[in-house]
């Protein structure tokens, strides 16, 4: 997904009046946790504090607010049959006109958290590469496509990077401790070599690689010979998107990839 900083700037650009809900209290079941917030302006709303009956009277709440002028309210919601909605908790919320001192320090929490973003090496431009950066583009990670070749870092979404290099691997070398790689390059060979290199990253959050049960079988054989260890080796995921995929269209796989890659990276 895009930077959540420029989004939000974008948002506030637009929205010279707005007002702030934070979920200040969530007991028992509830959609979202406390500190998650949105901003919601007379016409739009930025970010979720969950959906639902909720949200609908959350966002009533903040529009009546701008209208009369209001600087701030709260509200306590029971989540239960009273307003439709049967998660059980109950959700504390404080609603506030955002003024310059909460914008810039929503701006500052969502440039931290853009800096924090996990990140996910693609190798390999080819149709799977493609879906799964289509896929991956929609969450809040930074995804990064390396390629050997440049006529296939074409048709990207435009928040995933792509870097051209001769040596891949070098990217592995070089990743951020806690990064994913996936590797789906268009040489077996070319695959062995970077996922060599990404199982030698003890930090690293996944290893994937495409293929199927003989690919698996012929990478085991090769890397225990070039000095692998059984350990190191039991950290690879492949085939991606689970063993018991039977639909190998590039969207599927990048589904069920994309699925692996975020409860890897996510806390």
């Amino acid at each position: 997904m895009p930077p959540l900083a420029e989004a939000l700037t974008d948002f506030l650009e637009r929205s010279p009046a707005a007002a702030l809900v934070t979920v200040t209290e969530a007991r028992g079941s509830t959609p979202r946790e406390a500190g998650t917030w949105m901003l919601v302006s007379p016409d739009a709303i930025f970010g979720t504090i969950g959906g639902g009956q909720l949200e609908f009277l959350a966002i009533a709440r903040a529009r009546e607010l701008i209208a009369e002028n209001e600087v701030s309210g709260a509200l306590d919601i029971p989540l239960g049959p009273d307003i439709g909605q049967c998660c059980g908790g109950r959700v504390g919320l404080d609603i506030s006109i955002a003024g310059r001192e909460q914008r810039a320090e929503l701006l500052r929490q969502a440039e931290a958290e853009d800096a924090a973003r996990p990140h996910v090496y693609l190798f390999g431009g080819g149709h799977v590469g493609h879906s799964l950066a289509a896929a991956l583009a929609l969450l809040p990670v930074r995804t990064i496509v390396v390629e050997t070749r440049a006529e296939t870092l074409e048709g990207f979404p435009e928040s995933v990077e792509k870097r051209l290099s001769a040596m891949p691997e070098e990217a592995v070398r070089r990743a951020p401790p806690h990064s994913a790689f996936v590797v789906l390059t268009h040489d077996h060979a070319l695959d062995y070599l970077i996922v060599s290199e990404a199982l030698g990253r003890d930090d690293a959050a996944y290893v994937g690689m495409i293929g199927s049960k003989t690919k698996k079988a012929t990478f085991r054989s090769w890397y225990l010979k070039n000095g692998g260890d059984e350990a190191r080796l039991s950290r690879l995921v492949t085939p991606i998107g689970g063993e018991d995929l039977r639909d190998k269209r590039p969207a599927v796989i990048a589904a069920m990839t994309a699925a692996e890659v975020m409860r890897a990276v996510v806390p």
